[in-house]
């Protein structure tokens, strides 16, 4: 009970973003209406930008609050059109991106360095393959080309690999089940179960490792 009070005490934003997530995957599969499940599902993006705004008062934290921004948004959008879903998830992938060229790491071992690789090389060609229609393969082997940047960016950065690294690699495995949607999943209930807590749990975790990291680097502006 004490740690579970202290969590809410000290990290509210976190308790609400999963809290939003969990009332998301629960109401999508009953009949509350869709217009008003939108803002839910933009809610623990929402929540975690607030988190990091509000834990750090640094330009990275910022800078990675406007992406979970990005992203709260992206995640309504979707609901409505996948176009600007995606260009909005794009304008995420090109903003972490950025961040994570901020924070490379000096030297990778050669086994992250092949890791990194296969990540770039790798996931543009699964998300090509994935769709039956080949015209929709190719739209989404675009899309995939900054969500793998995104995804090899995190693994090469300074940031923990076993929140940040593994949160994008989650986050690229939450798109690929989408893409799957329309190949050989078709039709299964896989990726309607795993989709959401994939992604969640993916950047759940990006937010948490990076701003853990920058406070223990620059605890002057932690909040």
């Amino acid at each position: 009970m004490p740690v579970r009070r202290a969590l809410i005490e000290k990290r509210p934003w976190l308790v609400a973003s999963i809290a939003a997530a969990l009332l998301f995957y629960y109401l999508r599969l009953t009949s509350f209406p869709e217009f008003w499940l939108v803002p839910v599902k933009g809610a623990p993006m929402a929540l975690l930008a607030a988190y990091a705004w509000h834990r750090h008062d640094s330009r990275d934290a910022r800078h990675l609050a406007g992406a979970l921004a990005l992203a709260s948004l992206a995640d309504m959008a979707i609901e409505f059109t996948l176009l600007a879903g995606g260009i909005l998830f794009f304008a995420y992938h090109l903003a972490m991106i950025a961040l994570y060229l901020r924070h490379q790491r000096d030297r990778l071992a050669p086994s992250q360095k092949l890791f990194v690789a296969a990540l770039l090389i790798l996931t543009p060609i699964v998300a090509f393959l994935l769709p039956e229609d080949r015209s929709m393969g190719v739209q989404t082997g675009l899309y995939a080309l900054p969500l793998a940047g995104m995804a090899a960016g995190a693994w090469a950065s300074r940031f923990s690999r076993y929140q940040v690294g593994i949160g994008a690699v989650l986050f690229v495995i939450s798109d690929l089940l989408i893409f799957a949607e329309l190949g050989p999943l078709s039709g299964s209930p896989v990726p309607n179960a795993a989709i959401w807590p994939t992604y969640f749990l993916g950047q759940f975790l990006i937010a948490t490792g990076i701003i853990q990291a920058l406070r223990k680097a620059d605890p002057a502006h932690k909040h």
